[in-house]
């Protein structure tokens, strides 16, 4: 079952919660404090698939890859990251210049995509 969460990163420990349609991390209590998954804040993401990391030659390779999109945080998702059936991990950056690696189910992720076209 996916974590819906952010698993490294900026944000890591925060949940992930569709709200009114809208995707976005739940930074605390207040509505008006939670970071949103759309065009507006976000510069770029891109899904973490099998073919991704089968891309690169090794786990150091992936870790090289991994390190390349969040930094040290990065180096261990990209070497141990996995895609469970019904879970997306996406790597995220936002543009104000964080990062996050997130892992979310099939409904949030679809939601992430309408809000980025």
């Amino acid at each position: 079952m996916a974590k819906n969460m952010v698993i490294a990163g900026d944000y890591q420990g925060k949940g992930i919660s569709v709200l009114g349609g809208q995707p976005q991390i739940l930074v605390s209590h207040k509505w008006t404090d939670n970071i949103f998954i759309d065009k507006a804040g976000v510069d770029s993401y891109e899904v973490i698939t099998e073919e991704t990391r089968k891309s690169a030659a090794s786990g150091v390779a992936r870790g090289i890859v991994g390190g390349a999109l969040l930094g040290p945080v990065g180096m261990l998702a990209g070497g141990l990251s996995a895609k469970n059936k019904g879970t997306v991990t996406l790597a995220v950056q936002f543009k104000d210049g964080k990062k996050s690696l997130i892992e979310v189910d099939d409904k949030i992720y679809k939601a992430i995509v309408q809000q980025m076209f």
